[in-house]
């Protein structure tokens, strides 16, 4: 009997090869670029942060509208991830007068989320706030959902928040908010 010839060829084995490795390759591509994804997101995240508490700092006084053009260019520093996932808070905290180194909510904006409740009482670090001033404090949380559902299966919620003292005067107003 004789032997067939495939049995003893060589030709297509690279093909094969590769057919066994290609899916694999392919998946650590798609995982970099989500991962790559989600870092950049992340930092977004610390940057929204940041220069939300800065730039309500910048002034003595605000108001509703000046804090809602704030909201607009922190959109757009999101960008170009979907700014309804940005849930974004941001508080103006001074000393409660009737209790020494308690401290309570001034006035508080949010977009997408619920502001903090004025006079309600807050936490802050030991420290930050110094007798008769005050600290703005801004916090955000993003729905990150991911381009492709190959690698990161599921949405995940990264936050971050950041505290900043005002710089022209002990607390900054904003007297329609």
């Amino acid at each position: 009997m004789k032997t067939p010839k495939f049995i003893g060829a060589k030709d297509g084995t690279v093909a094969i090869e590769f057919a066994f490795i290609a899916p694999i390759l392919i998946l650590l591509f798609l995982g970099t670029i989500e991962l790559c994804n989600a870092l950049i997101c992340r930092q977004k995240v610390t940057t929204v942060a940041a220069s939300a508490a800065d730039l309500v700092a910048q002034n003595a006084s605000t108001t509703a509208s000046q804090i809602n053009d704030v909201f607009s260019a922190l959109n757009a520093i999101v960008y170009p991830y979907p700014s309804s996932g940005a849930k974004i808070v941001i508080t103006s905290i001074k000393e409660d007068p009737n209790h020494v180194g308690q401290y309570v909510v001034a006035w508080s904006r949010a977009q997408n989320t619920l502001a903090r409740t004025k006079n309600a009482s807050i936490t802050v670090p030991a420290g930050l706030v110094t007798s008769g001033a005050s600290v703005i404090f801004a916090e955000i949380s993003y729905t990150y959902t991911p381009p492709s559902n190959r690698v990161i299966k599921v949405p995940f919620t990264m936050s971050d928040s950041f505290y900043a003292r005002p710089r022209q005067s002990a607390l900054v107003d904003c007297p329609d908010c």
